[in-house]
């Protein structure tokens, strides 16, 4: 079960993933659009809104064991793909669908398994106000945090895909002494 890269015009990310999911030829296929909350703020109010981890990119699985990657992605339904309006192309080389492997593939699933909407890490400060991840999508990706904005609940992180960096910010909460983390999470 391969999981491979789909480019998407920006913004146009969850057309494309609807659109792929109704083709003919899609069985076998699971296509995720994973996102993010995060907090923001307008005219002074807050609010949470979802928005693309990797803007212009979908990332689809292949789920059939009896039948090969090759026979899932056929030419036939990479054609009828290539039709949809906003898609891009398929991640590989020279129009040939590449599968994720390597670190690449374990930050997605990594990601993936918190859902395809993900939601806040909870983390604690050390008395030199580095941050610490105490559970939740930037668990194991603290080596990785470039920026934290504590007003905003932000955490700026460098995910490495294709040998390509994405800046992305993550919300967290954070875990204030002698609390729960189930309490942060029930707010």
């Amino acid at each position: 079960m391969a999981l491979f890269v789909i480019q998407t015009v920006a913004g146009t990310e969850e057309r494309v993933a609807r659109a792929v999911r109704a083709l003919p030829y899609a069985d076998g296929l699971v296509v995720y659009h994973p996102r993010r909350k995060l907090r923001h703020r307008r005219r002074g109010k807050a609010f949470d809104a979802e928005v693309s981890l990797f803007p212009g990119y979908l990332f689809v699985e292949t789920t059939d064991a009896h039948r090969s990657d090759a026979e899932i992605l056929s030419s036939e339904f990479l054609r009828q793909a290539r039709q949809i309006t906003g898609f891009v192309r398929f991640l590989g080389d020279g129009g040939v669908p590449r599968p994720l492997e390597g670190d690449d593939l374990r930050l997605i699933r990594h990601l993936l398994s918190y859902g395809e909407v993900i939601g806040k890490s909870v983390v604690s400060f050390d008395k030199n106000q580095r941050i610490r991840v105490e559970h939740g999508p930037m668990s194991g990706l603290e080596g990785r945090i470039v920026k934290v904005d504590k007003r905003k609940g932000r955490a700026r992180v460098r995910l490495d895909l294709y040998a390509e960096s994405f800046l992305v910010d993550f919300g967290f909460e954070v875990l204030v002494p002698g609390t729960e983390s189930s309490e942060i999470s029930n707010r």
